[in-house]
């Protein structure tokens, strides 16, 4: 591991000042500090941020602000969370196992990067996200856990986080400080696409910090779930997930959120299966023309096609489940 610089910030402010001179801001360190002694990341400075707020609080509109530093076992232990939005819940223990749950910071979780085994290659592989312009080895290579939906000619790779993809589906919205002032941005927005820049890989400005994260007050949120397949039930990454959070009155969809997880570069807002369900019965035949609106686009690599009807069962499975909840 290249020799770095490390200061423990005592708050934003001087978080915010170190992170100006270059220095990476540090959470429970159980993504970056793997970077680094992979040599994939390389800072010459690390600013702890472990201590800044750490509180899950009350907003005046009804929900709950998550200061950046809440560990996620905290976060998935808190009785509200665990009661008004129990996706939130789910997703973070089906994540990591508890000693990872201990480390991790939400804001970390949020800013992890992927698993793709290309982009840890360092030494071996081409990886236009870790190197801008050398190429993707994954398109052709072992793609299995790669992205089907939102992918480009640069990057298939997926985003790893359980946890963004129930906030996604709660409408969350995340919290920024850097010297220039605050910003509020949508967690469906904070994440991109790859395009032709994998290399970005979310809307953040150079030094900026994510402070806090708002869960709004969804009438319906307490109606959800998260749905997690992979490969082995003991804390592999997914191959496909599902947050959900229905209303249904009357037999009809009033009301519903859907992402996905293990599909795309960020967490997936599935607007399109959304979309097509609201005024529509609340049965597996709408469901499944829902999923089949949001895969419409889908496109497979050569070992991941199945992802796509693993995608559609999993969607049409959880819609169904908390249909059978509901009545």
């Amino acid at each position: 591991m290249t020799p770095f610089r490390y200061a423990r910030a005592a708050d934003t402010a001087a978080a915010i000042r170190e992170a100006a001179t270059g220095a990476r801001y540090l959470g429970g360190g159980t993504n970056l500090i793997d970077l680094m002694r992979e040599h994939v990341e390389q800072p010459y400075a690390l600013v702890d941020v472990t201590g800044l707020p750490a509180a899950i609080e009350p907003t005046a509109e009804g929900g709950l602000l998550i200061g950046a530093a809440v560990r996620n076992t905290a976060l998935a232990e808190h009785p509200e969370v665990r009661t008004r939005y129990p996706a939130l819940t789910r997703a973070i223990v089906a994540g990591a196992s508890a000693q990872i749950r201990n480390m991790a910071t939400v804001g970390g979780n949020l800013l992890q990067r992927t698993r793709c085994a290309y982009f840890y290659d360092e030494a071996g592989s081409r990886c236009n996200k870790r190197q801008p312009g050398a190429g993707c080895d994954a398109i052709e290579g072992f793609n299995r856990n790669h992205a089907i939906l939102g992918a480009s000619s640069a990057c298939v790779a997926t985003h790893p986080s359980d946890m963004a993809v129930a906030l996604a589906a709660y409408d969350a919205v995340v919290h920024l400080s850097s010297a220039t002032g605050d910003r509020r941005v949508a967690l469906t927005d904070l994440h991109r696409l790859p395009d032709d820049r994998p290399n970005i890989e979310t809307l953040l400005e150079p030094g900026e910090l994510i402070t806090a994260i708002e869960l709004p007050a969804l009438p319906f949120s307490a109606r959800s779930t998260y749905r997690k397949v992979r490969d082995r039930s003991s804390y592999a990454f997914a191959l496909v997930s599902v947050a959900v959070a229905v209303d249904i009155a009357d037999e009809r969809m009033r009301g519903v959120r859907i992402a996905l997880g293990g599909v795309a570069h960020k967490p997936w807002r599935a607007s399109k299966a959304e979309a097509a369900l609201i005024g529509e019965e609340a049965n597996e035949a709408s469901f499944a023309q829902a999923a089949e609106a949001e895969l419409a686009d889908a496109q497979a690599l050569s070992g991941n096609g199945f992802k796509i009807e693993l995608a559609r069962r999993t969607i049409v499975a959880v819609l169904a489940e908390l249909a059978g909840d509901a009545a």
